[in-house]
């Protein structure tokens, strides 16, 4: 199937982790696998995981006023726990195993579809709590990863795999994200875990083909190997963008879940620079948030979505119905270009001073105007010579139309954008 139109003009996501390891606070499933804390302690957080609080209309609201058009709750982490009522008695679930006693995936998929986002889910190929997991090695590991793989609780000691055992964590695996297919039918599908074994091992045409059967129109994220339908590069704009469409998940603070000591949260100006400079290279922005145990958002975290979203509601004519904007080199920030290619949309992170520069422009300029507030502005060509363009100068806009985190100037060109590219006569 092609990859979904929505995705590329979705623009921004919301990533949620929320699960077990909120009740003390420590890194989601990590903290048991490389001994932070014993897997006894990790495992008592089920008696204290409540949902008490969990309202997923709440969070629905927020990130529609965050300016999201899709969600991705982790499903199920690399701990093993679910947060809906599997059907497979093998595996955990805060339904049979914690207080909080139901699903908490229903409410959460309704909620995004009344208030118009796209639903989706993140799970773990792996399960470090799962019996039958630790069953095969992979065959050709990654030297950066093996150090980290080679442990119990996901690999058998060498010579001792056990095909049978893996076969049956396989049947384990695939029931439960047949289930959220069937039951909460996603728009797509965020999976993990996928480095600690191969493409066949995992069975990936069988996994995919089981849920395309149930939804043909599911987004698939890159860790589903040849089936993935967009890269997902973590936490760092890439200095290059991935070939086709992707995503950049990035936290709040440092911590995918909640840690309630982590209060190096991102300033709202340093995420319209994440959010900015990943839509202008054709990417979009997966922002992470990790619920306290009762399924609040930190009033500090909400803070930074809503804004983010007022950022973007002033500035939706240069987020949406766009695609990637010029190449680096042509202006000093990222831009975005409209769909019909004839308005571009330059961002300035600082206040202008004296005038904006778009360097290679072929195109006549129309008109120049401040996004947000309309004001028009005087611009300029100068130089040129042949094949080489002149450098065009727009007016710095007035105190009053730079915006506190980012202006963003919108270029009405003669038609659609034409840019030269060359060295100039040599």
């Amino acid at each position: 199937m092609p990859m979904q139109p929505w995705f590329a003009d979705a623009k921004l996501g919301i990533f949620i982790h929320y699960g077990i390891y909120a009740v003390d606070g420590v890194p989601e499933s990590w903290s048991f696998y490389t001994g932070q804390v014993t897997r006894e302690r990790y495992m008592k957080q089920l008696a204290g995981f409540t949902a008490a609080a969990y309202e997923p209309d709440d969070w629905a609201r927020l990130f529609a006023r965050a300016g999201a058009r899709y969600a991705v709750l982790t499903a199920r982490h690399h701990d093993g726990v679910a947060l809906w009522d599997t059907a497979r008695e093998d595996g955990l679930s805060v339904t049979r195993d914690t207080p909080a006693g139901r699903d908490l995936l229903g409410g959460y998929a309704d909620a995004l579809r009344a208030e118009g986002l796209k639903v989706g889910f993140y799970y773990s190929h792996s399960d470090w709590s799962h019996p039958d997991y630790p069953s095969v090695r992979h065959p050709d590991p990654d030297p950066v990863q093996a150090a980290v793989n080679d442990n119990p609780l996901s690999a058998p000691a060498p010579g001792a795999e056990d095909p049978a055992a893996w076969r049956r964590y396989l049947g384990y695996r695939d029931a439960q994200v047949v289930e959220l297919a069937e039951r909460y039918r996603p728009d797509l599908l965020w999976f993990d875990g996928e480095w600690e074994r191969a493409e066949e091992q995992w069975g990936i045409d069988t996994l995919a083909d089981a849920v395309l059967a149930v939804n043909p129109e599911t987004v698939f994220n890159a860790r589903m190997f040849s089936r993935g339908d967009y890269a997902t590069p973590e936490q760092g704009v890439p200095l290059q963008a991935p070939d086709g469409p992707w995503e950049l998940c990035l936290t709040v603070n440092d911590s995918w879940g909640y840690q309630g000591h982590d209060d190096h949260q991102k300033s709202v100006g340093q995420l319209v620079r994440y959010f900015t400079e990943t839509i202008g290279a054709g990417g979009n922005l997966l922002l992470d948030v990790g619920p306290r145990e009762d399924g609040t958002i930190t009033a500090e975290q909400a803070a930074r979505l809503e804004g983010l979203g007022d950022w973007i509601a002033r500035h939706s004519a240069a987020v949406y119905g766009t695609v990637a904007g010029l190449p680096a080199g042509h202006h000093y920030g990222p831009s975005t270009l409209s769909a019909d290619r004839r308005t571009l949309y330059l961002t300035c992170f600082d206040a202008p001073r004296e005038t904006v520069s778009l360097r290679g422009l072929r195109n006549a300029v129309r008109r120049v105007t401040v996004v947000g507030t309309g004001a028009e502005l005087g611009h300029e060509v100068t130089g040129g010579l042949h094949d080489v363009p002149g450098v065009l100068w727009i007016d710095a806009p007035s105190a009053g139309d730079v915006d506190e985190h980012a202006t963003v100037l919108a270029v009405e060109l003669d038609g659609e954008l034409d840019l030269y590219r060359g060295t100039g006569r040599v």
